[in-house]
């Protein structure tokens, strides 16, 4: 057996430093690439075609194209992506060379395309992740005022560049095929699978202590699995989803696995032993487990056959049918019930494990539904794609657009407050270097786009940062210039190790060590082919400077108060609209409860469910801010989490209550004047109006309201609505009946979350006041 050389382990051991600062080798494989074709570019057009203008946007254009962005997706999805990208270079450098003769046209225009490329990022994480790149494509010409015709040098720049990184990122160390949240998502599902099973199987037991260890280690499991698929989730400033149908799809279900794992972790306390379970819940249960297996296959594979996944929801639904009968049946109307609150709760309880298997029914056929859909986006042939034909039951991507768009357009907005930030910030910048008659009026935008981030707090950290980084970046590049003297061929050789250096930097060292980097490879690129000047590169730092003081001032009058404050208001927006969808869902299930002749039940709460879904990506943005924020947070991240996902569990439960209703129509009966409605919208009123104070108390900076305690009265008003007004003629219970049951546990529910919520929440005013 070798032993390893001092050598080898040295060299091991820089590997493994270097993947635990850069996850994958992301930036170390986007800086290799550009490494090799940055300065072949650039020598190309240089002593080649001999055209410095060439040079200058084929060296930012693959700078651009290879170090700035990183689609993922297919092959084919990846080369549409670099060919748009590439042709958004060819406009927005027509454009600012157009507009850069009048500072006026200029400045005008420059804020309203930064506006447009940043706002966009919000409907598409492949336009988001190319703002910088097309910033940098306007910023390029429209900081320096050139006659019209070196108009096609700089276009044949940018193309020459974009012809080759289209190869170059299919061929020099592709980036994995894989979506990242597939194989997490697929973990969730084989484990939450594997759950159920074990519930399933210690309900049938004899003994369920025998089995209760593996339930534990299964529940442990899931939760892990579910904690990794939301850091993935989170990993990103923005949602790690396109705008193809499989992957809307794909970011559909983290919220729905989310709320699954919630389901699988919530266990109702009883005062006394739990009820007997219903052999058809025990049948839901390894039905929703077999769609959940079938589904984590098709997500290790989404071209994979769709057959078995469809057989197994088949297979669901009837056992769902099943089960309502079997509680139908079950439910002891007949039976005496006493006055106390244990007897009352007594009789609700009987439906308990089978309301369980009901809920999870509903959210497995909901992630079922996601994953047929994305792998049936996958399959699509050819023409279908082109054409944009989607799957059954999604909207299309325009429509899908315009939704996240319109989501946004509202002054709680954070990605607006960022996109107006940006767009007012670049535009202040054009100004300034102009008025001020800065020399390289470039510098002046790229140190104000270096800088500008999530709120004036982390903006002036980064400022500072980004100033010490190219003052730094600034004396190496001088000392180097210094160094080399008249021998400017050398810079060729260390053109590459810059641009190397400059890729990984800002993931394995810091934002300055980037930052740095990126100036000494500016001050080699720029001294190529010249008489190296030391000078010249200390006065950049003035440049630079001034862009950061910009972004300073901008950040200021846009957002004075930071990522904290702002995810708070957005936490309290989305508890309201979501407070008010489940309140509007529970009026829709009364609606049917009413005599047929009355007319067809009110309908569902569209709008409603339409606002809370926006608020809840308004909240997901601002959440990545916070998430992205550098420095001390007022609250955890644990309970800052936990109160994002107390949103996520209230809204998909008004989601359950209306998709427990939508297929029965108006029933018959004196239902309407019963008790039975009184008490579930007594229920419904309590807990929504705790949601509201506690979006209050969020926006207040207050303690969180106390939590709404079991109300024996109005449960026992319930028992009693059922027992005499929701039976047929021969005394029996009816469906009715059931959902009524159903409908009151899903508010026992979000009742059982607020205890958690409050605490997270009140967690957070306590360290806040320290």
């Amino acid at each position: 057996m070798s032993v390893p050389t001092g050598g080898r382990l040295r060299r091991f051991g820089q590997l493994t430093w270097l993947r635990a600062k850069d996850p994958g080798l992301a930036a170390t494989r986007r800086a290799a690439r550009t490494a090799l074709v940055m300065p072949a570019l650039f020598a190309l057009c240089n002593e080649v075609f001999h055209s410095p203008t060439m040079a200058s946007f084929a060296a930012f254009g693959s700078f651009s194209m290879l170090l700035l962005v990183d689609f993922g997706g297919p092959f084919t999805e990846r080369l549409r992506a670099q060919a748009g990208l590439a042709v958004a270079w060819a406009v927005l450098i027509c454009l600012g060379t157009l507009v850069a003769q009048m500072t006026g046209l200029a400045v005008l225009t420059t804020v309203v395309i930064a506006f447009v490329v940043l706002f966009s990022g919000v409907v598409s994480s492949v336009l988001a992740g190319s703002a910088t790149a097309l910033l940098l494509a306007f910023v390029l010409p429209v900081s320096s005022s050139v006659p019209l015709s070196q108009l096609p040098d700089r276009l044949a720049g940018a193309g020459l560049a974009a012809a080759v990184a289209l190869p170059a990122v299919v061929l020099l160390w592709p980036r994995p095929t894989a979506d990242p949240l597939s194989g997490p998502a697929s973990l969730v599902c084989r484990t939450a699978a594997a759950q159920l099973r074990a519930e399933a199987a210690r309900l049938d037991a004899a003994d369920g202590a025998a089995v209760a260890a593996h339930c534990l280690v299964a529940a442990l499991r899931t939760a892990h699995a579910s904690a990794r698929l939301r850091k993935v989730f989170d990993a990103t400033p923005y949602r790690p989803t396109g705008l193809s149908t499989t992957s809307r799809a794909l970011v559909r279900l983290v919220d729905e696995l989310t709320w699954l794992s919630a389901i699988l972790a919530d266990h109702p306390a009883y005062d006394t032993a739990p009820p007997s379970c219903d052999p058809a819940a025990r049948a839901a249960r390894r039905a929703a487990a077999g769609v959940l297996e079938e589904a984590a296959t098709l997500l290790s594979d989404l071209r994979g056959d769709l057959a078995p996944l469809r057989a197994a929801v088949e297979q669901l639904r009837s056992s769902m049918r099943a089960l309502e009968r079997s509680s139908t049946a079950r439910l002891p109307v007949g039976g005496p019930v006493g006055d106390s609150p244990a007897e009352v709760y007594g009789f609700i309880a009987t439906l308990d494990p089978s309301f369980r298997a009901q809920e999870l029914g509903f959210a497995v056929l909901q992630i079922a539904g996601n994953v047929a859909r994305a792998a049936a986006a996958e399959q699509r042939s050819w023409p279908d794609r082109l054409l944009g034909r989607e799957p059954a039951s999604l909207t299309d991507p325009l429509t899908s657009a315009r939704e996240r768009a319109a989501a946004h357009l509202g002054t709680q907005s954070v990605w607006l407050h960022n996109s107006l930030r940006g767009a007012v910030g670049l535009g202040v910048a054009v100004l300034l270097a102009d008025l001020t008659s800065v020399q390289h009026s470039f510098w002046v935008l790229l140190g104000t786009l270096s800088v500008l981030r999530s709120n004036a707090l982390s903006t002036g950290q980064n400022a500072a940062r980004a100033v010490l980084g190219t003052v730094v970046g600034s004396i190496l590049g001088a000392g180097l210039l210094q160094l080399v003297g008249h021998h400017s061929t050398v810079l060729w050789f260390l053109l590459p190790v810059a641009v190397l250096v400059a890729g990984i930097a800002p993931a394995a060292i810091s934002f300055t060590g980037g930052q740095a980097a990126f100036t000494v490879t500016l001050v080699v690129l720029f001294n190529i082919g010249q008489n190296p000047d030391w000078h010249i590169v200390l006065l950049r730092v003035q440049d630079i400077a001034l862009g950061c003081g910009v972004s300073i001032l901008v950040a200021l009058f846009f957002w004075p108060r930071g990522a904290a404050a702002a995810v708070d208001k957005a936490l309290a927006e989305a508890y309201t609209s979501s407070s008010r969808y489940l309140a509007g869902a529970v009026d829709y299930a009364l609606g049917h409860c009413g005599p047929a002749e009355a007319g067809a039940p009110a309908g569902k709460p569209t709008l409603a469910a339409r606002e809370a879904a926006a608020s809840a990506r308004r909240l997901d943005d601002a959440f990545r801010t916070y998430l992205a924020e550098r420095g001390a947070k007022p609250v955890s991240l644990a309970d800052m989490t936990t109160l994002v996902t107390g949103v996520v569990g209230l809204r998909l439960a008004s989601d359950a209550v209306v998709s427990l209703w939508h297929r029965s129509g108006p029933s018959c009966g004196d239902a309407d004047k019963t008790d039975a409605q009184r008490a579930i919208l007594g229920s419904s009123a309590r807990v929504t109006e705790w949601y509201r104070g506690l979006a209050a108390s969020l926006e207040s900076h207050t303690r969180a309201p106390e939590p709404v305690p079991p109300h024996p009265e109005s449960a026992a008003r319930l028992v009693e609505s059922v027992r005499k007004d929701l039976i047929d003629g021969d005394g029996q219970a009816t469906a009715l009946a059931v959902r009524v049951i159903w409908t009151g546990d899903h508010i026992e529910v979000a009742r059982r979350l607020q205890p958690v919520v409050a605490g997270a929440a009140n967690t957070g005013v306590v360290a806040a006041a320290t």
